[in-house]
């Protein structure tokens, strides 16, 4: 069971600094204002690499939180009841 506990924890960590990084740069308007929360850049002024670092945000953001549900509720959950039902049968 730890590997699954590091396996989640580095797809949080990933997932997490990943959306910090890029929250960063686009969501942060000033150091006294909002940070990490505020408004995108309108789309008009958009660049394609703009619109990609904002598309892989909302990735590394999701990839955190299935990552770690994943490794820390989903594959545990499946291995217990893979166990619950191989002694039921036997």
């Amino acid at each position: 069971m730890a590997d699954e506990f590091m396996k989640g924890f580095g797809a949080l960590m990933v997932g997490g600094l990943g959306w910090m990084t890029i929250a960063g740069w686009y969501r942060t308007p000033s150091f006294e204002g909002a940070q990490l929360i505020g408004e995108l850049p309108p789309v008009e002024s958009r660049t394609v690499f703009d619109s990609i670092a904002i598309a892989l945000m909302d990735v590394f953001f999701w990839f955190a939180v299935f990552g770690a549900l994943t490794f820390w509720v989903v594959i545990p959950a499946i291995s217990q009841a893979r166990d619950y039902l191989d002694d039921r049968s036997a």
